[in-house]
């Protein structure tokens, strides 16, 4: 049964830069391609992310072929990033998942994001995503894998549930923060055509050639609170999705799928519900 269409489709190919929208992407088995491959660890090799540096929405990063990257930010000449050629794997810890990466071999690399966030910080690489990280195995199955995104290869989010949780919050007491786009929920996969809230009910879907597992509801944080093109904060969505939204603790928007095999997804490719 056919529900809905490829709407936008996102990488980031830096964890926490600003989104990168594509016409097309290749899914692999821990993601799609050239998705948060890269992110940045503190000194004591914990992730940095927007839940306590905002202003990392005003990074950007434009992949290259081979995996590397090129960043930008405003104010700042852009840098180029190879894939490091050599280099030890070091050991970062990734909101409690312990994964080895490889830090860029570019010490002017690590100063160049440093002076962006004010804070000392290293840019580090994921090498093996078949073998570095498994799913969370409470909701995976054996041999699955992701990148270094938070939990699980691929967040899809629909047009038809932003616009429900837009209409809750002009009805609520931080009206004047909305409509919100759909940027703030960071998603890999947007669609439309469904209903609101359809895909609370999906277990198996194939967008165009592509079947998905969906693994779980996506949990949602301060990140959706950061406005992505000024790096501001508000209230919204996360006091309306409080009220509208919780199960078991956590305030819930998207859903987080695995791929079950590999194959290309492309803007207007059509969803289909297996079950």
């Amino acid at each position: 049964m056919r529900n809905g269409s490829v709407r936008s489709i996102h990488i980031h190919p830096v964890k926490a830069f600003r989104s990168l929208p594509l016409r097309e992407v290749q899914v692999e088995r821990w993601g799609p391609a050239g998705d948060r491959r890269w992110m940045l660890i503190d000194d004591g090799g914990k992730v940095v992310t927007q839940r306590r540096h905002p202003h990392l929405a005003l990074a950007a990063a434009e992949p290259l072929p081979g995996g590397g990257v090129v960043l930008s930010a405003p104010g700042r000449e852009p840098v180029t990033v190879p894939v490091p050629a050599s280099g030890a794997p070091v050991p970062a810890n990734l909101f409690g998942d312990k994964v080895e990466v490889v830090p860029a071999e570019d010490a002017a690399v690590h100063a160049w994001c440093s002076d962006h966030l004010g804070v000392g910080v290293r840019l580090v690489h994921l090498d093996d995503p078949a073998v570095r990280r498994p799913v969370d195995p409470a909701y995976a199955l054996p041999g699955e894998t992701v990148s270094l995104a938070d939990g699980y290869p691929l967040l899809l989010t629909t047009t038809a549930s932003l616009d429900r949780l837009n209409s809750l919050i002009a009805r609520g007491e931080h009206a004047d923060e909305g409509p919100l786009p759909m940027s703030r929920f960071r998603p890999n996969v947007v669609i439309e055509g469904t209903e609101p809230w359809a895909e609370d009910h999906w277990t198996r879907v194939t967008i165009g050639d592509v079947p998905f597992r969906v693994a779980k509801p996506c949990g949602r944080c301060v990140v959706t609170t950061t406005d992505q093109d000024t790096a501001g904060r508000g209230r919204e969505p996360l006091h309306t999705l409080a009220r509208h939204r919780s199960a078991d603790g956590r305030l819930l928007f998207g859903q987080n799928l695995v791929p079950l095999a590999t194959g290309t997804l492309r803007v207007g490719d059509p969803l289909e519900v297996v079950a």
